[in-house]
This record gives structure tokens, C-alpha cells and sequence, in this order.
């Protein structure tokens, strides 16, 4: 057996596992923490339901790409090495250790570096963005709607309504993600890929997602719960839904690759200030270093990718 075609296969499965591992839980986090009382084994069967269905519309829409033309410029290599398998390797380390670093850069930066100043302002964008809309959103319902949560609990007819709410736009959020990070998954395999590969590919992701949900999420759902009432079933349907709103908005803007990453954090970070803005009239030391942290994980895994393409490039020659 060629192996090229082992390492193809290897590189496919390492980063599967690795932008799931990491990646997924910024859509899911609070999807995961508001339904902890819930089966595993129900939570995972409605993600694997969006995930098919994203997948395979991708597949027949985009004849065979799955990536929704996102690896457009982004060739398969005639010959793929072992240092190939650097890049997710590094970030299924990173993700044990919690670090929030972007698969976007960790792996479609190896494929085709001259497009990563590309990536880079999208997400710049992307962070600035979301950061703006949470501040402006948040401003304007913590004064009544995230005190209301934070200081009553949901009664039983209101929490069914909001369960639905939750589901809705949990759905939406995560069909959202896939579209735009099915390519730093597929970006090992063929571009236009064979009924067989879709399947076979579709049926490890499913295992890998089953394995994300039964361990509830791993170190990366740590961030999330760190955050203001995250776990609060009303408040992580508000959070899922403009993040969507945003990822969808960047996903109409055109083809290039970005990091969601940076969009999850800089909501977060957003949010996070306005609600101390305006249930506690001050922003706390503890909140900037919050964020200045969490921006920095960010940061440190673009440092990390930079240098890791250079390793790759001094390796092949």
C-alpha cells in the first residue's frame, strides 16, 4: 500500500479528532453544559444528525467537495510525507492542555502558506466583530434580560420553551461551524471524494463526535464554563444564536478559510464586559486579565503555526 495513502488516511483521522477535540466544543460548550442532566448518547445523535446532513448536502452540492469550495486554493500535495502529520499532531497536544489555539491555522497554513495573511484578517475581523456585536447586544439585555436569568431559575413550562429555543439555535450554530471547518478535516483527502470515502470519512467523524459528547466536552469546555452563567439553558441560546448569526454572516462574505476560535472568544469576551458593565457598573481586574488570557491562548497558537511552517518547509526540503 502506497504511503502516501496511509499518511492521507492517518493525517485525515489525527485531524478529525484534533479539530473536533478542540474546535467543536466552542459550538457546542454551552449546548453541552445547559444539558448535562441529559443522555450523552441523545445530545450526540442530534449534532450527528446536523453533522450527515451538512456533510452530504456539502458532498452533492459542490460535486464531491465537501469543504463547500473552502480548499479551493489549498491543492492536495501529489505526495504527502510523514511531516505532514506535524501539524495536527501539535494541536491534539495543545487541546489536552485546554489552549484555545485555531485549527485554520494549524493545519490549512501547511497546505498553502502564502494564503495565511488571507486567513489572519478574516479572523481578525471575525473576533473584532463578534466582540462588537456582544458588546452592543449585551449593553442592551443584561440590565433586565441576563439579570432575570441569573437571578431566577427557569419554571417548567419556561423551560421547555427554551429548550426548543436551545435546540433551534444550537442547530443552526453548528451547521454553521461545520461549513466552515470541514475544510482543516478534509483538507487531506481528495477534493472531490468517491461515495466510499464520504462514507467511511462520515462514519469516523461520527465515532470521534461520540467520543467528544461522552467525555463531556474534555479541557476546552473549561473555557466556557469560566464565563458568566454560560450553563444557563436561556443564556447559552442566546450565545448560540449570534454566534450563528456571525458565522453565517462570514460564510456569505466570501470562500477564504477562517478561525472560528477567534469569533467564539472574541463573543465571549464581549459579552463578558458588558454584563459587568452593566450589572456591577465597573469592569474588575479579574475580567481583563480574562480576556487578555484568553486573547494570548489565541495568539500563542498563530505563533505556534508559524513556526510549525517553517518546520514543515525546512523537513521537505
Amino acid at each position: 500500500m502506497d504511503i502516501s495513502f496511509i499518511i492521507m488516511w492517518l493525517g485525515f483521522a489525527l485531524a478529525g479528532y484534533s479539530v473536533v477535540g478542540n474546535d467543536s466544543i466552542q459550538t457546542l460548550g454551552t449546548f453541552l453544559s445547559s444539558n448535562e442532566r441529559r443522555s450523552w448518547v441523545l445530545l450526540w445523535f442530534f449534532a450527528a444528525l446536523i453533522l450527515s446532513g451538512t456533510l452530504i448536502y456539502g458532498w452533492h452540492h459542490y460535486d464531491g467537495d465537501v469543504s463547500y469550495d473552502r480548499l479551493a486554493k489549498y491543492p492536495l500535495p501529489q505526495s504527502l510525507a510523514w511531516y505532514y502529520l506535524l501539524p495536527p499532531l501539535v494541536l491534539l497536544a495543545l487541546t489536552r492542555t485546554g489552549i484555545p489555539v485555531s485549527t485554520s491555522f494549524m493545519i490549512l497554513t501547511f497546505f498553502n502558506p502564502e494564503n495565511l495573511q488571507s486567513m489572519v484578517m478574516k479572523s481578525l475581523y471575525g473576533y473584532a466583530l463578534a466582540f462588537a456585536v456582544a458588546i452592543v447586544v449585551y449593553l442592551a439585555i443584561s440590565g433586565l434580560v441576563e439579570k432575570y436569568f441569573i437571578e431566577s431559575e427557569p419554571g417548567r413550562r419556561e423551560m421547555g420553551v427554551w429548550s426548543v429555543l436551545q435546540w433551534m439555535s444550537t442547530g443552526f450554530l453548528w451547521s454553521q461551524w461545520l461549513i466552515q471547518d470541514f475544510a482543516n478535516i478534509y483538507v487531506y483527502l481528495p477534493r472531490n471524494l468517491s461515495g466510499a470515502s464520504l462514507s467511511f470519512s462520515l462514519l469516523l467523524l461520527l465515532a470521534l463526535l461520540a467520543y467528544i459528547f461522552y467525555s463531556k466536552g474534555g479541557a476546552i469546555q473549561n473555557i466556557v464554563k469560566s464565563k458568566t452563567n454560560t450553563v444557563d439553558i436561556r443564556s447559552a441560546t442566546i450565545i448560540d444564536f449570534i454566534y450563528g448569526l456571525v458565522l453565517y454572516f462570514f460564510k456569505e462574505l466570501n470562500n477564504v478559510p477562517m478561525s472560528t476560535t477567534w469569533v467564539f472568544v472574541g463573543l465571549l469576551a464581549g459579552r463578558e464586559i458588558a454584563i459587568h458593565i452593566r450589572l456591577e457598573r465597573r469592569l474588575t481586574g479579574r475580567i481583563g486579565r480574562m480576556v487578555l488570557m484568553d486573547a494570548g491562548k489565541i495568539c500563542f497558537g498563530l505563533v505556534v503555526s508559524i513556526v510549525l511552517v517553517f518546520i514543515i518547509q525546512f523537513l521537505g526540503k
